[in-house]
């Protein structure tokens, strides 16, 4: 069994260290066994386990794909193998025995002290408990687990070989391996020949491959690189007194309190729904400039009642997504246990140093936005003096860095640009102008984006009307604009106008 180190206090620099160190029994392949009686290593003993680097291709084509993947994440995780980051889920049509159905594949960056063939038994182990069962070679199953690289290992072994031999003709692990390490030399025999070279040799696909992004069980997976992909419209539903448009409309007036309150809500959900909403944002808090911030408590108890008694509408939680606008990691939590499959942070975990670790945890889908400072300065640092687009792009990399090194899966994460957050009326134009650019920057490409320009002040200085209700026409123009710009979710205020101007903006351009 290791052996893990464990020290009893940390030493001060003044003070000598310990002559021995305890240890706990782990592992056979590390350490030697003390002798019995002797629960101590001599100094010269004191060895950590070697940490490697390795790539493990996940796989699925049965049930609930990516369900399936998410579990044997946990399950390596369960098992000491430390997942560092990961790639898109990529959907593939099936190779070699081509009569099954498609395939989701991805890649995962593990860090692990097992050796090549320890870790392959644990992989198989995860795969069994998993319940998988072989019946033909690269034939249908709901898990596959493969390791790809160990280190700079060569293993030739009749159970394992390292490189993974079969990578190098596969699109389904070189795309997915290259949103990883584009620059990484895979095979010793062709030390000049990276990742992204043994992707470009490859031919081209006779079906284009995309990115798959859940959004809840009931609702198709957005599929962010598919040409011919619909929008989705999220409608905005804030229970609030103080938002900038609709502020105090969703709430229940004197005479509809209690139950009636809440059927009137439901009422404009399945209005909503019914119009072409696919995700319902939800939100207790507003972040106007300048708005007051209510306590987490009462951002709970604005939107706690309403999430928790959509449960008693199925039909309606199966046409549509429920989303939390918020950046309290409490409020993420609590409204978690009544039912949500959406996290939409606006500050993307930077105003609650709780909130990237509890969205990982929750196992949600997130979005996350680009914005500077909090809602009260942002206004403040509008200043991007090495390029809008550019910097939008460097500071949402950033993000996204900070929520795989929370635990966030990368299949689960949704971009932002923010217009309207940090942006003056000219840069929110010139996001729409080259919103393509951004979507395309390298280290972005195959994360879904959700653009929220609806009834913005841009539009109503643009187009001169004062009252937020009046602005659906310039708001129209800018759906239209992010949709040609390639975005998967537009978030809106008049959900029956949008929906229609989403789809013809569809039919227009990924027809």
């Amino acid at each position: 069994m290791p052996f893990v180190r464990t020290a009893a206090r940390q030493q001060s620099s003044s003070e000598k260290p310990p002559k021995t160190v305890q240890w706990t029994p782990h592992s056979l392949n590390d350490f030697q066994i003390p002798p019995s009686g002797d629960n101590t290593l001599p100094e010269a003993s004191k060895k950590l386990p070697t940490v490697h680097i390795a790539y493990i291709a996940l796989g699925s084509n049965l049930g609930d794909r990516i369900g399936w993947i998410e579990k044997a994440c946990e399950q390596m995780s369960r098992r000491g193998i430390k997942i560092k980051r990961t790639s898109c889920l990529w959907e593939t049509e099936p190779m070699y025995v081509v009569d099954q159905g498609s395939f989701i594949n991805g890649v995962c960056e593990v860090e692990t002290t097992l050796e090549p063939l320890p870790l392959l038994d644990t992989l198989q182990s995860i795969e069994n408990h998993l319940g998988r069962k072989k019946v033909i070679d690269k034939g249908p199953r709901n898990i596959d687990l493969d390791i790809l690289l160990h280190g700079d290992r060569v293993v030739a072994h009749e159970r394992l070989k390292i490189p993974h031999p079969g990578m190098f003709e596969r699109e389904f692990v070189l795309r997915p391996l290259a949103e990883l390490i584009p620059g990484k030399a895979l095979n010793p025999a062709s030390p000049w020949k990276l990742t992204q070279d043994y992707l470009n040799a490859l031919p081209p696909s006779t079906s284009p491959i995309s990115t798959l992004t859940p959004l809840n069980p009931s609702l198709q997976a957005i599929r962010a690189l598919q040409s011919t992909r619909r929008t989705h419209v999220m409608a905005i539903m804030n229970l609030t007194p103080d938002s900038f448009s609709d502020g105090g409309l969703n709430l229940p007036r004197d005479s509809e309190k209690g139950k009636q309150g809440m059927n009137s809500l439901y009422s404009k959900t399945f209005q909503k729904s019914n119009d072409g909403a696919a995700i319902i944002d939800i939100g207790g808090q507003s972040t106007a400039p300048g708005v007051h911030q209510v306590t987490e408590a009462e951002e709970i108890s604005r939107t706690i009642g309403f999430i928790q008694n959509l449960k008693d509408h199925p039909r309606l939680r199966k046409k549509i997504a429920v989303s939390i606008d918020t950046y309290r990691s409490s409020v993420a939590e609590a409204l978690d246990e009544v039912g949500i499959d959406i996290i939409n942070d606006i500050s993307a975990g930077q105003m609650d140093p709780n909130m990237l670790p509890t969205m990982a945890r929750l196992g949600k889908t997130v979005i996350l936005m680009h914005m500077r400072g909090t809602p009260e300065t942002m206004n403040s640092r509008t200043a991007y003096p090495d390029g809008l687009i550019s910097t939008i792009a460097k500071e949402l990399l950033e993000r996204v860095a900070a929520a795989e090194a929370a635990g966030i899966y990368r299949w689960r994460i949704i971009l932002d640009p923010g217009i309207g957050f940090a942006k003056t009326s000219e840069q929110n134009l010139e996001i729409l102008r080259r919103f393509d650019e951004l979507r395309d920057w390298p280290g972005l490409r195959g994360l879904p984006w959700l653009v929220g320009s609806s009834r913005k002040n841009f539009v109503g200085k643009i187009t001169g009307v004062k009252e937020a209700s009046g602005r659906i026409w310039g708001t129209a123009a800018t759906v239209a604009a992010a949709v040609q710009g390639g975005a998967d979710i537009v978030r809106v205020h008049d959900v029956k106008e949008m929906a229609q101007v989403a789809k013809m903006s569809d039919a227009i351009w990924r027809a």
